[in-house]
């Protein structure tokens, strides 16, 4: 649920990108990648109609050259996509070269496939004109699926064998009642069934890390965003503003320096804004952030976190990150089982509002409250994201994407609030019927609402307005 790579779109970006390497690697393992004579690629649907404003093709190029996104020097995209672009070459895989245009090669079709709207095929044809094309869909959050019936109920096995099943959130629940435990270490106990803690310990160290990263560098960053929509990164002002000249040397000492500050409840609103602001800003410019659950809404889950660790627990350690990304990505995972983080498939409410259900549940969790309370307060945060549209002016994400990240931020501390002072017994809308409400309100919008560029402010903000 939690995936480090590069923006600006988990699902037009990252999705297409580990599809591209997932494509080098089958024609590896068929021990045919050196055969290749030529590579085409197509692109359906919502990758087509917003992909240029996503940088679905670059991701196209860099999964072809096989470039890691979670370690990939991203300094040197722009590099590597000049390069083809003038030679009008690639080597696939890093090993083969061959013929490459990709104003030829990669067509964006408007067409859109079955099954999903983020539909892709990979194309390859070897010297002895044997074809091979593989078909992807990039389904949100970084992930991709092939309808692969066999492998689908692998997963099914997989899943019944975890000690605790948890389809749902009353699952969930049960688990937390029945031994009378947090929603941290039920989560950590089905993470025990396929790794060690060491190992969920240095990844959960690597996603903050990236996490933090993102937003310090976010801060110390100014300019004008690419694209072409000329927005202005503000979170550098802000944090210039709100800083007031606290020195430090690092991002570590740079979390001990904010905590000197003021606490006022707007400086806290301005911080939260900052943070959220910083890491979807950095999305915008190709950056490295995680997904949480998607590129376009990576700025929530973070900045929630640095409210914890600045304003409300000076002491917080990495035991306090470990629990609430553990809480974080458990209530992604219901939504992605019992609806989508697909914003194609359901519009804004499909990231920012689960976004924000994922971290007023973690933060919930850090702040004392019970299971209960923490499925509340998921509850009330998409609640009141739901029928949230997606409509990116030009394919961007960047307006109105990098602003939502800062409301969802905001929503989610307050979800925290109410739930904490709520009673579960009196909850009128359990978290697994607004998950279904949210499917059930995806379905019924209208498609020009699901990033596609052709409803909302996409259409009815021109380019000469910004």
């Amino acid at each position: 649920m939690l995936k480090i790579g590069v923006g600006p779109s988990s699902s037009h970006t990252l999705g297409p990108w580990r599809g591209g390497r997932n494509f080098i690697d089958k024609l590896q393992k068929r021990r045919v990648l050196s055969q290749v004579m030529e590579v085409k690629v197509e692109l359906y649907g919502s990758l087509s109609l917003t992909g240029k404003g996503h940088a679905t093709d670059i991701a196209v190029m860099m999964g072809l050259l096989d470039e890691d996104p979670q370690s990939c020097d991203i300094a040197a995209i722009p590099d590597h996509v000049e390069l083809i672009n003038s030679t009008k070459s690639l080597f696939l895989g890093k090993a083969v070269k061959i013929a490459f245009d990709p104003a030829t090669q990669i067509k964006f079709n408007r067409k859109f496939l079955p099954f999903h709207p983020n539909g892709m095929t990979f194309k390859a044809t070897l010297e002895d004109g044997k074809k091979i094309s593989e078909t992807y869909f990039s389904i949100g959050g970084g992930f991709f699926v092939q309808r692969e019936r066999k492998r689908a109920a692998r997963k099914r096995m997989v899943f019944e064998c975890f000690p605790r099943p948890i389809e749902t959130a009353e699952d969930l629940l049960m688990h937390c009642r029945q031994e009378n435990k947090p929603v941290s270490q039920i989560v950590l106990e089905n993470e025990l069934y396929l790794n060690e803690e060491k190992e969920i310990d240095k990844g959960l160290r690597q996603i903050w890390d990236v996490m933090l990263d993102s937003m310090y560098t976010g801060c110390h960053t100014e300019g004008i965003l690419p694209g072409g929509l000329n927005v202005r990164r503000r979170a550098y002002d802000s944090h210039a503003k709100l800083q007031k000249g606290k020195s430090y040397s690092d991002k570590y000492e740079w979390i001990e320096a904010i905590r000197k500050t003021e606490v006022k409840f707007r400086e806290i609103l301005k911080w939260v804004t900052c943070f959220a602001l910083a890491v979807n800003e950095v999305n915008a410019s190709l950056g490295r952030v995680v997904t949480a659950p998607t590129n376009g809404s990576a700025g929530v889950i973070p900045a929630v976190m640095m409210y914890y660790m600045v304003i409300e627990n000076h002491d917080a350690d990495f035991e306090d990150i470990k629990r609430y990304l553990l809480v974080a990505g458990a209530i992604g995972t219901l939504f992605k089982k019992g609806a989508t983080i697909s914003a194609a498939m359901g519009g804004c409410q499909a990231e920012i509002g689960v976004s924000s259900a994922m971290a007023a549940g973690a933060l919930t969790e850090l702040m004392g409250g019970s299971p209960g309370q923490v499925m509340m307060a998921s509850e009330i945060a998409m609640e009141h994201h739901l029928g949230l549209t997606c409509d990116p002016i030009q394919g961007l994400v960047q307006v109105p994407c990098i602003e939502r990240n800062a409301m969802g931020a905001i929503k989610a501390i307050n979800a925290c609030e109410m739930a904490l002072d709520g009673d579960v017994k009196n909850i009128k809308v359990p978290l697994d019927k607004v998950i279904a409400t949210m499917w059930q309100t995806a379905q019924d919008m209208n498609s020009k609402y699901k990033e596609t560029s052709e409803g909302g402010l996409a259409v009815n903000v021109a380019l000469s307005d910004c």
